[in-house]
């Protein structure tokens, strides 16, 4: 099913999975759909591996997580952050290290301070490889980290293969 892209969330300079000078990093961009949930689309490295070939479970767990819990950045004009409470995952498929790989993340329920979500890490067929869901406390970013928005570069940035207005899920 085809879904517009509304619009384009941030990146910064080291974090792990959206951090674009991070030399290990998925360097992931994500993407409000039209239909409420986000996309985010990246292209594993070798150094992202467990098995050769084959992505490793904790990168896959974080870019997942990651999805689900900046989800919640779309429903509010002020900055709101999700911070991890618990989180369950089911690994169906393995994940290869030489393809663009798309992970869908949304929110299931919105109740004051916590929020809960759901995703999948989509294989470049469309198959499911990845299941989970999460539960998180929304936080100001000053009661989760020291946050320099100039200093971690948390700017929009468009992607190095270009940002599509349009994406097949």
């Amino acid at each position: 099913m085809q879904h517009k892209v509304t619009g384009k969330q941030p990146n910064s300079k080291m974090c792990v999975v959206c951090g674009l000078k991070n030399p290990f990093g998925l360097h992931a961009h994500f993407y409000e759909l039209d239909n409420g949930e986000l996309l985010a689309i990246f292209h594993p490295k070798d150094e992202h591996q467990g098995y050769p070939g084959r992505m490793h479970g904790g990168m896959l767990t974080a870019i997942l997580d990651e999805t689900i819990g900046r989800a919640i950045m779309m429903k509010y004009d002020e900055p709101t952050w999700g911070v991890t409470m618990e989180f369950d995952i089911k690994f169906k498929k393995p994940v290869p290290t030489d393809a663009e790989i798309r992970v869908v993340g949304r929110i299931t329920e919105d109740e004051g301070r916590i929020f809960l979500g759901s995703g999948e890490i989509l294989l470049p067929d469309g198959r499911v490889a990845v299941e989970g869901s999460g539960k998180y406390m929304k936080l100001p970013l000053d009661k989760i980290a020291d946050f320099d928005e100039n200093e971690q570069e948390w700017r929009v940035v468009v992607s190095s293969a270009g940002d599509p207005d349009v994406v097949e899920l």
